[in-house]
């Protein structure tokens, strides 16, 4: 298959694969905000809304008010005053009491349904009394209850001389939840058009006038439809103004005091001057206790209590609003329509995180909101954002499976570039099934052990990439489009460390190269700059490859290349870009055109003069004597003879295979001295050796060591004045990990002059003193010294003055068995 036939292949697949993830998430969407929309509707999740409702409410309490007071009938009021009921003359006396203090209102939660005995004349002395201290106060609530006596419903109200007597008649209704638990209450109940408020509301409305003047305005909480207020023939008892309490704590958040001290006025009057004062019994048995969204472990709470907090609630004119349908189902949706959008185009984390942030959100506006009074259920919102995320993911990871099964067919039709062993048949792969031999796998597994054929196949080639890599002997990068290093093998980065860049992974291309002498220009464009950019420049790409070459800061001669990286689809994906050293094919180079000049010009000079000299002889007009015929032919041909000479020694200094054996090097010293003798007398030159009694062993190639110091005394000798001297020395150096022989050559000639001293190791390089004679060296000895004293793992140093002489040390590693 063409890599055009691939690409668009890959490009339909792609393009399906968007039309079916988009077909998917549309569906999950709708059927998702349906559901919602339903459980919100059929309030399917209220228990669990109840729950939060509970837990969000024990979470914000408010301090009590200090101008509400339970007068309490405990455990330790009975044990003082006796078991219950108490005479009704103990209660008006309690209430004489409370009456002297200027209460804001009285709540006597204490059903007087029914009379005590009657006293002789036919009066109940007790409700009498009773009667005449509510009447005096004229601030006193006494409460009723809906009774059934057989007939229906009616109202159980006290007796009559008591109802008169009170201020306002009220209810004590709570409304319990299916669970059993009071969250509200109505603000009014009553039958046949008669309404009676609740029992916190009367005592409000008697501290208030004005609150009760205006109370269809000032009354929270849901009202009943209006045909059902308005009809007094309805027969069913009727409540109105349903108000959900905020609750201000647990048990004993307001304050309470024993019914027996007040009795006995042990509390002070002024305690009571202006405050709501609630009497009601909280004793274990005997008081009406329910559960409250604040009881948590407590259990219930008692309704003394209970009342305390609606009390509480009407006076700081808070309550709790429940949101209607639409408002509740748009804050049920909407965090569920963002996870989804956001899951279209969010990877799988963030659209994790993005879920988690949903639901905690959720949370934090619902229990803020009935911070405020307003109480917004997200049971349904939440149920919906755990539904969301592993309905998605679960139709991803199918999605991405069925993408992993199309792409291995595309990958097992792509030619193997390596060998591979003989295993089990991973399976055939198909855009939707996987069958293979294995009759236990199911489809799951299948598709796991085709990706596992897949990847090991990965492995392989990209070890196969990297081995190859590594093992290229020239520095190779591997760059992106943009520059940015990738890889580099071993070479690469032991080149670079050696220029003083040592870390080069994520650098850009030209930081590497910007110690480097860049090419003036590309042969293309020979009026353009180069620019280390041209690398990676497709325009240049035809010249990059034939590479150029620069020089680094080592002065070593580098051939660069460069050629790009494309992906299966024919995209420009990198570069891979290479460092060829040349030093050694450049010098090469440079001493094949020195060899070349000297060829031409050095060693044909002295056959041309010796041609000369033969045709100059066989005319008798222009013939030389014989004698000095025969001594120019003989200089021209000795000259000749130590060219070749010379070239055959270095040509065997450069040779692969020396002939090394073990030896003192004072013997090779003594042989050099011998055979340099007879032209040092020429000169009148002493050659003087001071060798201390010692072994000086070497593994060295006799014949070339011995070569390198005649070539040394040689020139000492040449380069010397006559009657001088030559010094030679020899000395055992030991150092830690190694030892040395040193052979120093002192000599008392004309030197070397500084400009000179740097060119002493150049081929064809011959230095000439104004005090010296003529010479005729080619400039090939010193270089002959160097390349054997470099072969023998050994150091050349020298130290030269002008008209006082040079001084030559030669450093070759000591051999011990």
């Amino acid at each position: 298959m063409s890599n055009t036939a691939k690409t668009e292949t890959t490009d339909n697949s792609n393009a399906a694969s968007r039309r079916l993830a988009l077909r998917e998430w549309a569906f999950i969407s709708v059927a998702l905000l349906l559901l919602i929309a339903g459980l919100q509707w059929s309030k399917t999740l209220g228990t669990l809304d109840q729950s939060l409702y509970d837990r969000f409410m024990r979470l914000n309490p408010h301090p009590a008010r200090d101008d509400i007071i339970i007068v309490a009938i405990d455990d330790y009021s009975l044990a003082e005053l006796g078991k219950w009921p108490w005479p009704r003359l103990r209660h008006a006396e309690l209430i004489k009491q409370l009456n002297a203090a200027n209460p804001a209102a009285i709540g006597l939660d204490i059903l007087f349904s029914e009379s005590e005995n009657l006293s002789p004349d036919g009066l109940q002395n007790g409700d009498v009394s009773l009667a005449a201290a509510i009447a005096a106060s004229n601030k006193v609530v006494l409460p009723l209850v809906s009774a059934s006596a057989g007939l229906g419903l009616s109202a159980a109200q006290p007796l009559p001389i008591l109802s008169k007597a009170a201020r306002q008649l009220a209810h004590i209704h709570l409304e319990l939840d299916k669970d059993g638990v009071a969250r509200s209450v109505f603000l009014q109940e009553g039958m046949h058009g008669v309404w009676w408020p609740h029992f916190a509301l009367a005592m409000r409305d008697i501290a208030r006038p004005a609150a009760a003047g205006s109370q269809a305005a000032t009354l929270p909480g849901l009202r009943l439809p209006e045909a059902e207020r308005a009809s007094p023939q309805n027969e069913a008892w009727q409540r109105d103004y349903q108000m959900h309490i905020p609750y201000y704590g647990s048990s004993g958040h307001f304050t309470s005091v024993p019914y027996v001290t007040v009795l006995r006025g042990e509390v002070p009057a002024d305690f009571f001057r202006d405050k709501y004062v609630l009497i009601g019994t909280s004793a274990v048995g005997m008081a009406d206790s329910f559960g409250t969204p604040v009881s948590a472990n407590e259990g219930a709470i008692s309704g003394i209590e209970i009342n305390a907090n609606i009390l509480a609630s009407l006076l700081d004119e808070r309550a709790i609003s429940l949101a209607t349908f639409w408002p509740s189902l748009l804050y049920a949706l909407l965090p569920l329509t963002l996870a989804l959008l956001g899951y279209l185009f969010a990877s799988p984390r963030w659209a994790l995180s993005l879920t988690a942030g949903l639901f905690l959100l959720l949370l934090l506006s619902s229990f803020s909101a009935l911070r405020l009074g307003y109480w917004l259920p997200p049971s349904s919102a939440l149920c919906g954002l755990l539904l969301a995320y592993p309905l998605w993911s679960w139709r991803r990871l199918e999605a991405a499976i069925r993408y992993l099964g199309e792409e291995f067919i595309l990958l097992d039709q792509e030619p193997h570039l390596l060998p591979e062993l003989k295993t089990e048949p991973a399976g055939n792969i198909d855009a939707g099934e996987v069958s293979i031999s294995a009759p236990l796998q199911d489809s799951l597994e299948q598709r796991i052990q085709a990706m596992r054929n897949a990847a090991r196949r990965v492995r392989d080639l990209r070890q196969f990439v990297s081995d190859s890599l590594n093992s290229l002997p020239d520095a190779t990068i591997v760059t992106t489009v943009d520059g940015n290093i990738l890889l580099a093998n071993p070479a690469a980065m032991l080149y670079f460390a050696s220029i003083g860049q040592p870390k080069i992974q994520d650098a850009m291309l030209p930081f590497l190269f910007a110690k480097m002498s860049p090419p003036a220009a590309l042969e293309e464009s020979p009026n353009a700059v180069f620019s280390w950019w041209d690398l990676i420049d497709l325009k240049q790409q035809s010249t990059i490859n034939k590479g150029i070459e620069i020089v680094d800061p080592k002065e070593r001669d580098l051939l660069i290349k460069s050629a790009p990286c494309y992906t299966g689809q024919r995209e420009l994906s990198g570069w891979i870009i290479s460092l060829i050293d040349i030093s050694a094919i450049r010098a090469a180079e440079r001493s094949r055109d020195e060899t070349l000049h000297f060829i031409s010009h050095d060693m044909r000079a002295p056959q041309a003069s010796i041609l000369a000299l033969l045709e100059l002889q066989h005319d008798p007009q222009t013939a030389l004597p014989q004698a000095d015929f025969l001594n120019r032919i003989e200089k021209a041909s000795r000259i000749t003879l130590a060219l070749a000479d010379n070239f055959v020694q270095l040509a065997r200094a450069e040779a692969q295979d020396y002939r090394l054996e073990d030896m003192d090097f004072q013997d090779v010293l003594m042989d050099a001295s011998d055979e340099m003798w007879s032209l040092a007398k020429e000169k009148n030159i002493r050659i003087t050796t001071q060798i201390p009694e010692a072994n000086y062993p070497v593994r060295v190639d006799r014949s070339l060591m011995t070569r390198v110091l005649t070539n040394l005394l040689s020139n000492a000798i040449k380069y010397s004045p006559s009657d001088t001297s030559i010094t030679c020395t020899l000395s055992y150096e030991s150092g830690m990990s190694d030892a040395h022989v040193l052979c120093t050559i002192v000599d008392q000639g004309y030197g070397i002059a500084r400009a000179d001293q740097s060119r002493l190791f150049q081929r064809f390089q011959r230095f000439k003193h104004k005090e010296q004679p003529k010479n005729d060296g080619v400039g090939l000895g010193m270089v002959f010294i160097k390349k054997v004293m470099d072969r023998h793992h050994g150091k050349i140093d020298f130290q030269s003055v002008p008209g006082e002489g040079s001084t030559f040390v030669l450093k070759i590693p000591a051999f011990s068995v």
